[in-house]
């Protein structure tokens, strides 16, 4: 009995002494539920990264200790979670990598707590856009209105003759509000919209929404959403016998899903750089999954490692001993490498936490190659 007392003290005093010697981060995020598949493997790459990270020693000699907890994408949950994390001893940051829905009250306990936020993995909030929230940071591929504004633009610059569009959205608030302000834009470039569906989640047949897209007779559709919506009302327009061309935002499992789906008229924008490109930092990820238990493709994971290299500098910009202004500090003059996983650097200004720049490639499935292919490369947006 007195040798396990002994013990259970031992790693007690343990455990608390690597608190105060770590950089102490907690993240809430849908490891599992509505959510997981997009969410989860960002979850993942970033804890095997830090794994990796810590066995090299950690940051300025100190290691992080990653405190993940999951919220399966209910608010109720991540309001519980951040309140248990921001209780943590030591915490100096905390990220989010859950649905938007999850954001209010994980805010609410940043603010509460004066402790910075870093949104990793779902669409940045409108907080982190200039004139930005001092706490809020983020660096999640897509960002709504640019996203648009490149899609609209390279649709208008690869159609000879009027173009005739088509929307498609989830019925969640980000999405619709996204292709309204599509819609609108396309008006702008001297397009013609002729169908707009809002399709609720979940959704066992998208041939209804389909069918009224077709009916529309356009050349073009256009969907930003979760990639079920995407991917299903596109796979039902051609069952249908739709011909056009059909562009949609490259979520992470989008490369598969071109190779999977072999169709020249499916196009996905991004801001990540996808593994055919063949980059030395690619070499790095997959280094990085045989050397984790991962639940994910490899080619699923570069959305975390980016959120990883991201975390990494701002830890590295911490001065020791760390605190939440010090991070915070850190985090709001940022400038990261991303070694060629997106078209520049992520960087942070005081009242810029999306980014300086943001970047868009193109690819498609090319018949000819019977291959995923590249059609437009890195293009640049200023963030203002």
């Amino acid at each position: 009995m007195k040798r396990m007392l002994a013990a259970v003290l031992f790693t007690a005093l343990a455990a608390s002494a690597y608190a105060q010697d770590a950089y102490v981060v907690g993240l809430t995020g849908a490891l599992t539920g509505q959510g997981a598949s997009t969410l989860a493997p960002v979850i993942e790459s970033m804890k095997a990264y830090v794994d990796q990270l810590n066995g090299k020693g950690g940051v300025n000699g100190k290691p992080i200790k990653l405190v993940v907890l999951d919220d399966q994408a209910q608010p109720s949950k991540a309001a519980a979670n951040a309140k248990r994390l921001v209780a943590e001893k030591d915490l100096v940051l905390l990220i989010n990598s859950s649905l938007s829905s999850t954001y209010a009250p994980t805010m609410a306990e940043a603010k509460r707590a004066g402790i910075p936020l870093f949104f990793a993995g779902a669409v940045c909030p409108p907080e982190v856009y200039p004139p930005a929230n001092p706490l809020f940071f983020c660096s999640t591929a897509f960002g709504a209105q640019y996203d648009s504004q490149f899609a609209m633009d390279f649709v208008k610059e690869n159609t000879t003759g009027p173009v005739k569009i088509g929307f498609s959205a989830m019925a969640i608030p980000l999405s619709r509000g996204e292709i309204d302000y599509a819609e609108e834009l396309s008006k702008t470039l001297g397009m013609t919209p002729v169908d707009k569906e809002i399709v609720p989640p979940p959704t066992p047949d998208y041939t209804p929404f389909a069918t009224k897209l077709k009916e529309a007779n356009p050349n073009w559709v256009y969907s930003w959403a979760p990639w079920v919506t995407q991917v299903k009302t596109f796979e039902s327009l051609r069952r249908l016998g739709w011909e056009g061309s059909y562009i949609a935002y490259g979520h992470i499992m989008a490369e598969d899903e071109l190779a999977r789906l072999k169709d020249g008229g499916f196009y996905v924008f991004g801001t990540n750089a996808f593994f055919q490109d063949d980059l030395p930092v690619l070499a790095k990820i997959r280094s990085l999954a045989e050397g984790a238990t991962l639940s994910y493709p490899v080619t699923w994971l570069t959305e975390g490692y980016v959120a990883a290299l991201v975390l990494e500098a701002a830890l590295q910009g911490t001065p020791w001993p760390p605190t939440p202004a010090k991070v915070q500090a850190a985090m709001s003059n940022l400038k990261v490498d991303t070694h060629g996983l997106r078209g520049g650097p992520i960087e942070w200004t005081a009242q810029n936490h999306f980014r300086t720049q943001q970047y868009y490639r193109v690819y498609r499935w090319d018949p000819n190659k019977n291959g995923v292919a590249l059609v437009k490369d890195w293009t640049g947006l200023e963030v203002k």
